[in-house]
């Protein structure tokens, strides 16, 4: 992964809501009303002509935790490898 792709992905989480992202399911996370993801600001409702799939969710709500996590990691090695 180059540096310029890495800039890129690290700004695109930069101009996004601040997390931590929540996902909230019906049935599993709450009992009624629809389900959601929580970020803070606005609730994120999905729809593909109906209900978005449980596990799509989950990522996309963990995404905004998980990408940040990614990033510093990557260049963490990046700077390991430069050191050597």
């Amino acid at each position: 992964m180059d540096e310029n792709y890495l800039a890129e992905i690290e700004e695109r989480v930069e101009r996004a809501t601040p997390g931590p992202w929540e996902s909230y399911v019906e049935g599993r996370d709450h009992t009624s009303g629809d389900s959601f993801i929580m970020t803070g600001r606005e609730d994120l409702y999905l729809s593909s002509y109906g209900p978005a799939r449980v596990e799509d969710q989950d990522f996309i709500a963990h995404a905004r935790q998980d990408i940040p996590a990614l990033i510093n990691e990557v260049k963490r090695l990046n700077a390991l490898t430069r050191q050597r």
